[in-house]
């Protein structure tokens, strides 16, 4: 059995050096105030991974965008490694208004149900959840570390090494929330800042890591810095002429917003609301249903891609689904059908169609002014509201489909709704 448990790189040389790695297949917590560098240290394990062509699935809350310049101040060019599909990043959508549902504790439990979901699919060998905090409010404490138990030892099972990144916490019950989950991990990071007068320069502290499983080299602790093109370290010359308040970890990617430079692959549908065609048929014809006898009217809304906007590199209809998806709430639902995405809009009217369609611009794979006026060239929208005559999904999904055939006319460009 001891011949089976292996050690690897972490990415994070304090680790590396005390402990030998971390164990294959061993779950780890992370725990840091805001700015402490801890999405730092996560991409540098993801980045060990990357460099030992392993799969990597990094689950972010994170805009693609902005861990690019993250990922960016360690010279860690993580859009080349995303096109090889060695790291493949999760956008997650926190829980809203989670406090006003009956159960909130059952909806947060999906979310845990929804990784598991994503890391069958993918097969990684190392996992980065940045971070756990908003997905951990439970009511019930024995709920959640009961349901954050059976997460780990069933991506245990599969040999798959995790990293879960929280905030450190600031409550008593949110103390209660850490300790419980702290107990079941094979051992812990904690990034401790330190306090400065000047705003927004914490960049550097004390890191400890504590072992709960293995690890006999036992606890170590030592200062650590945030250095450009290191990360978070721990070995770092104490006679620098300038002190790591006085560098960016931030510096200039030069063309970033180039469409060719920051393209970003669609991403996995972690927590999704995107549905197979089949399915999504049940749920409409299930809001049509709930339309005839309550009245609750909806609007069924097609993005439709030129295909030669992918000829010319612009725009896929996998980064258009992806920009739909982030856009949409998860009592939202989507489809797509060829070159088309279809979104069962619950929350009916002109406005609600209007925000959708500007948060879709807003998520397109650059902001850059140039690449966004060439892409909404090639996008149109075709937005439908139930009505009596529609008995059932079929129906009202014919009308939509068939009308790119028989009319172009009902499909409008993106920039006539945008006021443009």
């Amino acid at each position: 059995m001891a011949a089976s448990v292996k050690k690897t790189s972490s990415g994070f040389s304090f680790i590396d050096k005390n402990w030998g790695g971390i164990y294959r297949g061993g779950s780890y917590l992370l725990m840091g105030h805001r700015k402490s560098g801890k999405t730092l240290v996560g991409l540098q394990f993801a980045l060990e991974a990357a460099k030992s062509a392993e799969v990597c699935l990094y689950f972010t809350l994170t805009r693609p965008k902005d861990l690019m310049i993250q990922a960016a101040s360690l010279n860690f060019d993580i859009q080349s490694y995303m096109n090889q599909n060695l790291i493949i990043v999760v956008r997650v959508a926190p829980p809203i208004d989670i406090h006003e549902m009956y159960n909130p504790d059952d909806y947060l439990v999906e979310y845990f149900h929804d990784i598991l979901t994503v890391v069958d699919q993918y097969k990684p060998t190392r996992i980065i959840f940045d971070e756990l905090t908003p997905f951990v409010g439970f009511r019930n404490l024995d709920y959640l570390r009961d349901t954050f138990l059976r997460t780990i030892e069933n991506i245990e099972e599969k040999d798959i090494t995790s990293l879960f990144i929280i905030s450190e916490p600031a409550t008593q019950k949110a103390h209660a929330i850490v300790d419980g989950l702290s107990q079941f991990v094979t051992g812990q990071i904690q990034l401790k800042k330190e306090s400065s007068t000047r705003e927004g320069r914490h960049q550097s502290g004390t890191v400890t890591i504590t072992p709960n499983v293995g690890h006999t080299e036992g606890q170590f602790t030592a200062p650590y810095k945030i250095e450009p093109f290191k990360g978070v370290t721990t070995e770092y010359s104490l006679d620098a002429t300038k002190t790591q308040e006085d560098i960016s970890i931030y510096p200039h990617v030069r063309n970033f917003n180039k469409p060719t430079r920051i393209e970003i692959p669609s991403e996995p549908y972690a927590f999704s609301n995107v549905y197979n065609y089949n399915d999504f048929l049940l749920i409409l014809n299930n809001q049509i249903a709930l339309y005839k006898s309550t009245g609750q009217a909806f609007n069924l809304i097609s993005f439709r891609l030129d295909p030669a906007a992918q000829m010319r590199g612009l725009l896929s209809i996998n980064q258009l689904q992806n920009a739909v998806r982030i856009s949409t709430s998860k009592k939202d639902k989507l489809c797509v059908v060829e070159n088309k995405v279809i979104v069962l809009l619950v929350r009916s009217g002109l406005k609600s169609v209007i925000d959708l369609i500007s948060s879709v611009q807003h998520n397109l794979p650059s902001q850059d002014l140039n690449y966004v006026n060439a892409v909404l060239d090639f996008i149109s929208i075709y937005n439908l509201v139930v009505d009596e005559r529609f008995e059932n999904a079929e129906e009202m999904i014919e009308v939509m489909l068939s009308s790119d055939v028989a009319s172009s006319q009902h499909y409008q460009p993106l920039n006539k709704f945008l006021g443009e």
